[in-house]
């Protein structure tokens, strides 16, 4: 038997240990498993999951630009004049989700070459739960003193965080609840998961508690029109925010607006299965051998901040947000030289059919 197979049976054992004593499990502790349990869940077991020899493309795996965008404009907030001079205060750039440490390495490594002043007088703190990842990332960075790694809850931080803390490709991969419409008894319910034989498969769970609070648009609705929510990221959210002292909170994943959250487009909901570059609806499957992901729901991010005090300053699309940045670099001479290769990362990051469709960008500050 191989490796992989007996992964997946352990996985899948102890997912049908926890449905089989509530008889259905919310889809949200299925995702939360077959993506994070210990030991055996996909983004503990697969390192190399991301770039063509992986599951999906992200903006890191086009080349070191992304990263570099990124720096120039977290150097231009962090050196506005009287915006960080806060007495007792490392500047800090907080990094939540940083897989294997590409991205910070990108970034560090603009900066020391670039701003060096800032570089020296820079913290940059990862936010990482998982031991195995850390190591990863580790290893990347070990050439860099200035980074510290936070692996407890947010809230342990007490508002410490003086800089900007930031995300890519975190949110979407938080569990999600999917719910459904019931067209004929007009009412919504949960989807979970049950254990069928050696299968997983879809089980209703009555009596849900979400609900549009929109009857003119629920009236509408197909039967089974399927929606997801993730109280996990707007609770992450809140605990980030929570965590600023002073500065940006930032947020870059697949997602859409408040136009966008019931499309007739998307009747299934926004999840997927990514496996070698393929995308698939079965996500039952392959358990702890696939990435799940879903969109994020920007409007709902947003309403979490605010309520806790941050100020909304741009919601964008990825291509708008590196676009602004990239017309400033151009200007400046510690950007370094416009070369071709950086011209072929800035159209993957920005053309429609590649990198620049659904990723979105929220920028939120105190």
């Amino acid at each position: 038997m191989s490796r992989q197979t007996q992964v997946v049976k352990t996985l899948s054992q102890i997912i049908r240990a926890e449905a089989a004593a509530g008889g259905v499990l919310p889809f949200a502790r299925f995702m939360e498993l077959a993506l994070y349990c210990p030991v055996h869940g996909y983004y503990e077991t697969q390192k190399d999951n991301v770039g063509r020899r992986g599951d999906f493309y992200t903006s890191v795996s086009t080349g070191e630009l992304f990263g570099q965008l990124l720096a120039f404009q977290f150097a231009n907030w962090l050196e506005e004049p009287g915006q960080f001079k806060i007495k007792n205060k490392k500047l800090t750039i907080a990094e939540a989700g940083a897989h294997d440490g590409r991205l910070a390495k990108d970034i560090l490594s603009w900066l020391r070459s670039s701003r060096p002043k800032l570089f020296a007088a820079l913290e940059y703190l990862i936010l990482e739960p998982s031991p195995r990842r850390r190591e990863w990332q580790q290893e990347t960075l070990k050439d860099f003193p200035n980074v510290r790694w936070h692996d407890t809850q947010l809230s342990t931080l007490n508002s410490q965080l003086n800089g900007v803390l930031f995300s890519n490709e975190l949110l979407d991969a938080m569990p999600v609840h999917r719910f459904g419409w019931d067209a004929k008894n007009r009412k919504w319910f949960e989807w979970g998961v049950a254990a069928e034989g050696e299968q997983f498969v879809w089980s209703k769970i009555q009596n849900s508690e979400f609900g549009t609070r929109n009857p003119e648009l629920e009236s509408v609705l197909p039967d089974g029109y399927t929606i997801e929510t993730s109280p996990a990221a707007e609770n992450w959210w809140r605990a980030a925010a929570g965590s600023l002292v002073h500065g940006k909170l930032l947020a870059i994943d697949y997602g859409h607006g408040a136009d966008e959250l019931f499309s007739p487009a998307r009747t299934r909901g926004t999840l997927r299965a990514y496996h070698r570059h393929h995308a698939s609806d079965d996500l039952l499957a392959n358990v702890g051998g696939q990435d799940l992901t879903a969109h994020v729901n920007f409007p709902a991010i947003q309403k979490a901040g605010e309520a806790v005090g941050l100020t909304t300053e741009s919601f964008s699309t990825q291509p708008q947000f590196l676009t602004q940045i990239l017309a400033a670099a151009l200007t400046d001479k510690s950007f370094g030289e416009w070369t071709p290769r950086r011209t072929r990362q800035f159209q993957t990051l920005t053309h429609p059919e590649h990198l620049g469709r659904a990723f979105c960008v929220l920028v939120q500050s105190r």
